[in-house]
């Protein structure tokens, strides 16, 4: 099996906790197993992913973002940040841009995957505010010096990413052979037991829309990304 980039560096930026396992979790297994770094940026940390009225936000938090660390233990992420903004309150505006770009000019990726936001009947407004702040900060914020200067006495420089990898989209251009990953994308969203427990209809539905999309392709498994060119 080929190596999916030359890149060396890849950042996931998502909305919720278990929104990089189901758009990405094979992939990114993919990735760390080539010895890439890949950082996680968490925007909420799913404080609102409950039916429950006798539980606090914070206490939903704190649970998430721990489930949050042990899949990104199974999947062999060492990083993951939390920006512990409020779920699904998220708006793309130039606070929020802010921080995503702070985060880039930080870790300097080379790849960034996130949600695609111009799919249409994206239903949850906090995947489109990720994803489309995640692209304006990508282009051409992060990249020129004039935006956010703060950041320059922070000592965080301008960086170009080269390619965005959208999870999610119409139409796809990037089909990742994940039949060797696929295990460990499934006990990654295993370790979400808040938002999936014991289910085993979760785990028949990934692995039946892994093989669908490795179907166009004549793939076993596959994940699915909108390959966007930025570096110019």
């Amino acid at each position: 099996m080929s190596e999916l980039t030359p890149y060396h560096r890849v950042m996931v930026v998502v909305a919720h906790p278990d929104d990089m396992e189901f758009g990405a979790g094979g992939t990114v297994a993919r990735l760390v197993q080539e010895g890439k770094e890949v950082v996680l940026v968490q925007c909420t940390s799913g404080e609102k992913g409950t039916d429950r009225r006798d539980v606090a936000p914070e206490c939903i938090a704190q649970q998430r973002e721990a489930e949050e660390r042990e899949a990104c233990k199974r999947l062999g992420v060492r990083e993951v940040v939390f920006l512990r903004l409020p779920d699904g309150e998220l708006v793309p505006d130039l606070a929020f841009r802010e921080r995503i770009v702070r985060q880039i000019r930080l870790f300097r990726p080379d790849i960034v995957i996130t949600h695609d936001p111009f799919r249409p009947y994206a239903l949850h407004p906090d995947h489109r505010a990720v994803g489309i702040t995640t692209i304006d900060a990508v282009y051409p914020t992060a990249r020129d010096p004039l935006y956010f200067p703060q950041h320059l006495a922070e000592g965080l420089e301008p960086h170009k990413v080269a390619e965005l990898w959208l999870f999610g989209a119409q139409y796809p251009d990037l089909y990742v052979d994940i039949a060797t990953t696929i295990e460990l994308k499934l006990s990654a969203l295993a370790a979400h037991r808040s938002q999936v427990g014991d289910s085993q209809d979760v785990a028949q539905r990934v692995r039946e829309r892994a093989a669908e999309l490795g179907a166009e392709r004549g793939l076993r498994y596959a994940e699915a990304f909108k390959v966007i060119s930025v570096r110019r």
